[in-house]
């Protein structure tokens, strides 16, 4: 049982990978920043109510040897036009926040002179051309070892400004909404927390792909552990830079700068502050390094899902896909999602945290239709009774898809 498992072992750090990014980089640390420790149990909220969306894409794809996208095919036409139509329609925003973030890391780390467009044009380049060279297998173990130095540099750095965080301020709910935490980063924060609900058909896709590279199958047991230790993983982590936020700068008078290039200052100011400056390329790597595995899996996870959706879509009924993955499509979508994203940073007049907030606050209103159409699919006949859901996480699916579609109406609601 073990050696199936660790042969099978990897889509779950993928998925953390793609989840530990912008939304605990940027957002977790500004959550503790702001409000110390009373964004807590909004992230927690996030957490527990997004959990089933997210292990729904392991769980079908090991029960069925199907994707989410086929699983979206066999609800009807329509839900998988539906799920392509809120890809094509955000992937931009999404890839664009987190390649702008990446390149401002870059840009620092590296002390380069260049345009923002051109190293983003540069570093996605360099993403396509290892998933050229490695495929899924080299995708698969570079973001093993930079998940490492992350998990260890971060866990380090939280323990040692724990002492200095003010405790004072931890609330199941945060008080003060709109005037001192606005409704807005509210959204913002449980958005991307622990990621959107696109990378749960990732997930399923990567899962194939590691059953295909292995030559193993692996079992919904093994996958569905694969996806617990990631998603743990993710959560300490996401409450890790909060009390780094929370530590260095909550109170300090200081407050994160909208400015992409100051914030990546700032951030790694604060792992060498609390750690000891001879920290600071030891840290400035792992920083750096994290985004980069979380542009990495943003490169490959939107086109690899584009693929598959057009893919199916060409048949008349869902069946078994005879084409390889990572064909064409795929790379057609790189080359022009790619492409476009260098467009929108050269023309984008604005600053990190309003690119950031956009993007997360796109991801929380499309969640609802995502979720319900993850629900469905592994409710569905092609999933074996044994390996469907049990009542227990059916109704905190449910109440999910009722409290974020109601937070996202009231916040709607708001705007007019």
């Amino acid at each position: 049982m073990a050696t199936r498992f660790w042969s099978s072992f990897g889509p779950g750090l993928l998925w953390a990978a793609a989840a530990i990014g912008v939304s605990h980089l940027v957002q977790s640390t500004r959550a503790g920043a702001v409000g110390g420790f009373a964004l807590c149990g909004v992230i927690l909220l996030a957490l527990i109510l997004k959990y089933p969306f997210f292990e729904y894409g392991p769980r079908y794809a090991a029960a069925t040897g199907e994707s989410l996208v086929e699983g979206y095919f066999r609800i009807g036409r329509w839900a998988l036009w539906l799920y392509l139509l809120i890809t094509v329609s955000t992937c931009l925003f999404v890839q664009t926040a987190v390649v702008m973030f990446t390149a401002y890391l870059l840009g620092f780390a590296f002390g380069l002179s260049w345009s923002l467009p051109v190293i983003a044009a540069v570093l996605i380049a360099v993403c396509a051309a290892i998933l050229w060279l490695g495929r899924f297998k080299g995708l698969d173990w570079a973001v093993k070892l930079v998940m490492a130095l992350l998990a260890i540099s971060t866990l380090a750095a939280a323990l040692v400004s724990l002492p200095r965080a003010d405790f004072s301020t931890v609330a199941l709910w945060p008080s003060g909404i709109g005037t001192v935490i606005p409704f807005a980063f509210l959204l913002a924060l449980a958005g991307w927390m622990p990621s959107a609900f696109d990378i749960s058909v990732w997930s399923s896709l990567w899962t194939l792909a590691k059953d295909e590279s292995s030559g193993v199958k692996c079992s919904v047991g093994n996958a569905l552990l694969d996806f617990r230790i990631g998603y743990v993983g993710t959560a300490c982590l996401a409450f890790a830079f909060v009390i780094l936020g929370a530590g260095v700068m909550f109170g300090s008078g200081e407050s994160f700068s909208a400015a992409g290039t100051v914030f990546s200052t700032q951030l790694i100011d604060l792992y060498s502050q609390t750690l000891g400056g001879w920290t600071r390329p030891i840290i400035l790597v792992a920083v750096v390094t994290t985004m980069f595995s979380t542009t990495l899996t943003v490169v490959d996870g939107f086109p690899r899902a584009i693929e598959r959706a057009v893919r199916n879509l060409r048949l008349s009924q869902p069946g078994p896909l005879n084409a390889p993955a990572a064909g064409r499509p795929y790379w057609v979508s790189i080359a022009v999602l790619g492409a476009s994203t260098v467009i929108v940073l050269a023309l984008f007049i604005g600053n990190l945290t309003t690119m950031v907030d956009f993007a997360t606050i796109v991801s929380f209103l499309t969640a609802p239709a995502l979720g319900y159409l993850n629900l469905k699919a592994v409710t569905g006949p092609k999933v074996p009774l044994e390996h469907r859901p049990g009542k227990a996480m059916l109704m905190l699916s449910w109440a999910g898809l009722v409290l974020l579609g109601g937070v996202g109406v009231v916040y709607l609601g708001s705007l007019f």
